[in-house]
Parts: structure tokens; C-alpha cells; sequence
């Protein structure tokens, strides 16, 4: 290991041990759920208390030419955006754009013991607590990757910094910010972006895509008030039966085949490669990180098919109810209305809003009975299939994964939705990619006991601030 490199790794290690996991302890203790789970966030304060506490650490990092301020837009949650001039020779007009989100999915049941979502804990190497690593994190990752490259005499060329408040709800609010800032943030050259995933913490992960989404709650109503189920029944239908004729047309129960042709796409040859050269080469198949109930067994066998389903296959999951009263305070009563939140992932390349407009028909048309249906908050977000790596990116991700995991990097295909790199795709076209994480098995983001995994953490910064290096110095 050269002196550069050991001393990027030591910068690294006191950054995150004295300033960053503090910072990360105070960040964990904020509720700031996003806004589709919070209306009144503006009014609780808590997104703007993390906006505070990442703006006020990034501000006072000893970083050459940075800025920090907060983006504001009437009704908007707000964007943290940063700039760094280019460095040690690395070129002023060129630019490196850095993505994360401060927002955070709910608590969720079910922490075990000793934690919970607003408390930081670190066990074994483990910070636990909501937010730890979807994403809050990234923020400090990013400027303690710029620290350490400068400190350590390397070149980047300018960098713009993006962290979002509105990511958990589908990113609404982020265009709006894009376009007003479309002059200031120029046409950057290379994207990194920490808020995907891993499969494991022995190398540095490339995703080379994700998933699209459409979410929505969708209401059936047959009557006024609850009504006596002995009485009425057999003559009044029942709510739950007419909202599952309606998902029956469009999902397949018995094999959970989406039935949409608008929510298919052919898979890319070299996406089937990719996921059959993993497969083979990754010992765990990705199902067995899932915490399944003794017995239970995956949807799919094949490691390979179910790396494509992981990824390319469309899916429905049910995330939230409404109108059923918990089981023991359940009465004999006909219900007047049942309300589900849907949420259907799309394949990367699938067109969002014909996704939508597809799936608003279909529901809405020939209500069983004659029932009231109510679709609200319907939205769709676009999925994200990465370009080519250029040779030098090759490169560069091989290297920076050896010198701080030991292995070369490996590429696979995200489950997750990220919005910003599907929009980022449309407006650059041309730029390259690292969507990157720590989001390995069992690290649980937006459900119970979400972990960030603290030395896995150190590595990945140590990586941007190589690849940054090596995009300053790449050939065309």
C-alpha cells in the first residue's frame, strides 16, 4: 500500500470514528419520515432539523471552496445543495454529481430488543436505527470522500452534492428543485449515488438498475355505515371480496404474474448474462438473505431467475390497510369500505406512466355491484437501466474495490426504486454511473432492526474518493 493510500485509509477511519457515527447518532434520534407518511411534516419540524444538522456538519468541513446551502421552493420539502470547485489540477468544467436523501420510511414493528427506530445503537460493528443506512449516511460519506482526496493531494474536477427530502415518497418535489437548478448543476459527467444495495461486504457492488414504481390507495366502498354481517350478508357484498375481484385483474393470485402487459418489458440480453454470470459466481442465493418462517420457501429456486425477479419481473405488494379493524376488537359487522395501499415494481425500462394510465382503467372500469372505487395518490416513478461503463470507470471501480475490500467489484441488479437516477438518465444521457450502497443481507432498510454496517461504510468512502481521482485523470 502506497503512503497515499494509508494515509486516505487513516483519514478515513478518524472522520467517520470522531465526526461522523456522533453526527449519525443525532440524525438516527430525528423522526423525519418522508412526506407521503407525515403531511404535517413542515409543521413538526422534523425534516427541517435534519436538514439542519447535515447542512451544519457538511458546512463546516475543512473542505477547499465548499458551499452549503438549503433550496427552498414553495411547498416543496427542501434539497441540501453543496458545490466544490475542481481540485489539484482536475478540470472546472467538468462536473461530478453526488446524490442521497435525508427522509425516512416509518417506524415499522417488530425491532427486537433494546432497539428501535429513533434509537442508535451499535452492535458488532452495527449502527442500528431508522435512516442509519437508507440513506443517511451518504451525506457524510460524500464529503468525508472529498476530505480525504484533498487532504491526500488527489484531483477531482468540480462536484455538486444533492441530498433530497422527498426520496421515501417517490421523489415528488425533486424536479421542480432540477429544474430550478438545471444552470447551476451544468451536465456532469459521472453520477454517484449511495442509496442502493449489496450482496454482499467482501467488494464494492455496482447496481446497473432499478426498478420502477407505481404506487397508489385504492378504496372500495359498498355502504354508508357498518351494517350487521348476519342480518346483511348474503344481500350486501362485502367490500373485501369486491376490492380482491379487482386485483385479480391485475395480478395472477396463484403465481403473482402481474396480468398488465404495460408493466412487462423484454429483458436485455446482457442483464440475463449479468445475472446468470452472478448466480454462478456468488456462492448465497439471494434468497436466502430474506428472513422466511421455517418451511417457507422464495417464489422462484434458481439463483439466476431469481436475480432476474429481483429486478426485471413486475410484482405487487400489499403495504397498507385500511377499514379492518385489528382482529380483537373485530365484531360481527359487514364493513362499509376496505382501503389498500398498492405498491407495484416496475422493470427498469418500463414507461411509468403508461404503467399508471393502464392501471387507473382497469380498476376503474366496471365496478363489481356498482361499488364506489376511489383511487388516490396514484403516481408512478421511473425505473433505471445503467449505460455501459466506460473502460476507465471499469477500471477504476476494479481498483478501488481491491485496495479497500480485497476483491474486484461486482455488478447486479437492484430491487429498489431510486427516481433521481431514472430522471438524471433522461436529462444526461451521456454521463456514467455508480449506484452503490451498504444495504447488504439482512441490513433491513424500511423494516425493523435497519443496520448501517460500519467498516463496509469506511470502505465505500474510501471508493468515491479513488473514483472521483480516477475520473479526473480518465482518458476519453
Amino acid at each position: 500500500m502506497s503512503i497515499t493510500e494509508t494515509q486516505a485509509h487513516e483519514l478515513i477511519e478518524q472522520i467517520w470514528t470522531k465526526d461522523i457515527e456522533p453526527a449519525l447518532f443525532d440524525y438516527i434520534r430525528i423522526p423525519n419520515v418522508s412526506e407521503n407518511f407525515d403531511s404535517k411534516w413542515r409543521e413538526h419540524g422534523h425534516m427541517q432539523r435534519a436538514v439542519d444538522l447535515i447542512h451544519n456538519w457538511s458546512a463546516a468541513r475543512p473542505i477547499a471552496g465548499l458551499t452549503v446551502e438549503v433550496h427552498e421552493l414553495t411547498d416543496r420539502t427542501p434539497l441540501i445543495v453543496m458545490e466544490i470547485p475542481a481540485f489539484n489540477g482536475g478540470s472546472a468544467d467538468d462536473t461530478v454529481l453526488l446524490y442521497g436523501h435525508l427522509d425516512k420510511q416509518p417506524e415499522m414493528v417488530g425491532w427486537r430488543e433494546g432497539l428501535g427506530p429513533w434509537t442508535p445503537v451499535v452492535e458488532n460493528g452495527r449502527l442500528y436505527g431508522r435512516g442509519s443506512a437508507d440513506d443517511g449516511y451518504a451525506a457524510f460519506a460524500s464529503l468525508a470522500a472529498i476530505e480525504t482526496a484533498q487532504a491526500c493531494g488527489m484531483s477531482h474536477t468540480r462536484l455538486i452534492v444533492l441530498i433530497e427530502a422527498s426520496e421515501e415518497s417517490g421523489s415528488p418535489d425533486l424536479p421542480a428543485h432540477l429544474n430550478a437548478l438545471k444552470d447551476r448543476i451544468g451536465t456532469p459527467s459521472l453520477v454517484l449515488c449511495l442509496d442502493s444495495g449489496c450482496l454482499d461486504d467482501q467488494r464494492l457492488w455496482a447496481t446497473t438498475s432499478l426498478r420502477g414504481m407505481v404506487s397508489c390507495t385504492l378504496t372500495v366502498k359498498i355502504l354508508t355505515e357498518g351494517v350487521h354481517s348476519g342480518e346483511a350478508s348474503g344481500i350486501v357484498p362485502s367490500s373485501f371480496r369486491i376490492i380482491r375481484q379487482l386485483l385479480d385483474r391485475v395480478e395472477d393470485s396463484a403465481t403473482g404474474k402481474i396480468l398488465l402487459p404495460e408493466m412487462h418489458v423484454e429483458i436485455p440480453t446482457d442483464r440475463v448474462a449479468e445475472a446468470a454470470a452472478t448466480a454462478t459466481d456468488f456462492p448465497t442465493p439471494v434468497a436466502s438473505h430474506y428472513p422466511f418462517v421455517a418451511g417457507a420457501k422464495p417464489m422462484v429456486d434458481d439463483p439466476t431467475e431469481q436475480l432476474l425477479a429481483h429486478t426485471w419481473h413486475p410484482t405487487l405488494s400489499i403495504t397498507g390497510v385500511a377499514g379492518i379493524p385489528d382482529v380483537s376488537i373485530a365484531g360481527n359487522v359487514l364493513r362499509p369500505s376496505t382501503s389498500l395501499q398498492l405498491s407495484f415494481r416496475l422493470p427498469p425500462t418500463c414507461d411509468p406512466d403508461a404503467a399508471v394510465a393502464a392501471l387507473e382503467k382497469v380498476l376503474s372500469a366496471d365496478p363489481p355491484y356498482c361499488a364506489e372505487i376511489v383511487l388516490d395518490r396514484l403516481h408512478g416513478a421511473p425505473g433505471w437501466n445503467s449505460p455501459p461503463f466506460a473502460p476507465w470507470l471499469d477500471a477504476a471501480l476494479a481498483t478501488a474495490s481491491t485496495e479497500y475490500f480485497g476483491h474486484p467489484t461486482r455488478a447486479f441488479g437492484e430491487g429498489g426504486t431510486i427516481p433521481f437516477m431514472g430522471m438524471l438518465a433522461k436529462m444526461f444521457p451521456e454521463a456514467q454511473f455508480v449506484v452503490t450502497g451498504v444495504l447488504g443481507p439482512g441490513s433491513n432498510a424500511h423494516g425493523p432492526n435497519e443496520f448501517l454496517d460500519l467498516v463496509a461504510a469506511r470502505k465505500i468512502t474510501g471508493c468515491l474518493a479513488r473514483i472521483m481521482a480516477e475520473h479526473a485523470h480518465r482518458h476519453p
